[in-house]
């Protein structure tokens, strides 16, 4: 599984974020820019998936989207698991987005 450090991350221009955290939590605060899409509605919502595009994927700590990331994977779709995830970002004090 490919991985990413939320470091690299927040050094990439125009990387996609998708967000697998429920919309609570989401809501808590989020990578700027990052799309929700619960890992509870995931299956439901895979054709809001890009596939012309690397992804990068995010939750709380790493768990949740190392699944979500074998599951993109699994499907050909390029992803990379945020390690760390939302957690890390706001302990490296990157800048968080809320609604």
């Amino acid at each position: 599984m490919n991985t990413i450090t939320v470091d690299r991350l927040a050094h990439l221009d125009d990387a996609v974020v998708i967000d697998v955290r429920e919309a609570d939590e989401y809501a808590t605060g989020h990578v700027p820019g990052a799309v929700s899409l619960p890992l509870s509605t995931l299956q439901e919502n895979l054709q809001s998936v890009p596939r012309d595009t690397p992804v990068h994927v995010i939750c709380q700590a790493g768990g949740r989207s190392a699944k979500a990331t074998q599951l993109f994977t699994g499907l050909g779709i390029d992803a990379t698991n945020v390690t760390g995830g939302t957690q890390a970002w706001i302990d490296e004090q990157l800048p968080l987005e809320r609604p």
